[in-house]
């Protein structure tokens, strides 16, 4: 027979099941706000001939330094900032990707865009699933899948200089594993951050919450992508 503290523990269990799901929506949201700004913006760039004028261009650097910038401060200052602020951070750093991702549009060939987004998207959303539904702990592979994103990091510095096409597809290669790794790590730990009571915290709390939490998921995205075009993608040459 069932005791009342049984059936307590059920409904908690529930009402937290409840609130991680849609929390988990805010956050892929936002996330698909964030690809279809980028998206669109990258395309639009490209075609209109905008990004001959951005690309090779010091315009392009001071982009990329905005960019890093914004993750940055939006990473570290989330917690005092306002949330209309973080979700404008977010925005903008969604556009100003997409001004500088258009340089894939004149590198390679729509179609194997196209393609290679579908794959991304197959990649992606399989292991958001196992991030979802797994019972292991993930924090100890989101902490080895860091080290080896600093890895690349440092590894894709040193390759400029070197100019080294070996060095070049390994570091695709351990690129594809470390963001396949770090998106089910990062949607676990979505999913963990609206079971332990986010969704109590107030409508603010929500949605700086929701707006970090598609942040990690965008960035892992859009580097699992970037580093599966080097394989699929169709040179335009």
């Amino acid at each position: 027979m069932q005791t009342q503290y049984d059936t307590r523990a059920i409904t908690i269990a529930q009402a937290r099941q409840e609130a991680s799901t849609v929390f988990l929506a805010k956050v892929f949201n936002w996330m698909a706000i964030g690809l279809g700004l980028t998206g669109a913006v990258a395309y639009l760039t490209a075609n209109t001939g905008l990004a001959n004028s951005i690309v090779g261009t010091p315009l392009f650097f001071i982009l990329i330094i905005a960019e890093l910038g914004m993750v940055f401060y939006l990473s570290a200052r989330i917690e005092k900032m306002q949330a209309s602020t973080a979700t404008g951070l977010f925005v903008a750093y969604s556009v100003l990707n997409g001004l500088t991702l258009s340089v894939i549009f004149l590198a390679y060939t729509s179609s194997s865009i196209a393609g290679t987004f579908l794959i991304t998207a197959g990649m992606f959303g399989a292991m958001a699933v196992y991030g979802l539904v797994t019972k292991r702990d993930l924090s100890g592979m989101g902490s080895f899948m860091f080290m080896g994103l600093i890895g690349i990091i440092i590894a894709s510095i040193v390759n400029i200089f070197l100019q080294s096409s070996s060095l070049y597809w390994a570091i695709s290669v351990i690129g594809v594993l470390v963001f396949v790794g770090l998106t089910a790590y990062d949607v676990q730990k979505i999913k963990h951050m609206g079971e332990q009571g986010i969704m109590e915290q107030g409508e603010v709390a929500i949605r700086k919450g929701s707006i970090i939490g598609a942040l990690a998921l965008y960035l892992d995205f859009i580097n699992l992508f970037l580093m599966l075009l080097r394989f699929f993608g169709g040179s335009r040459d």
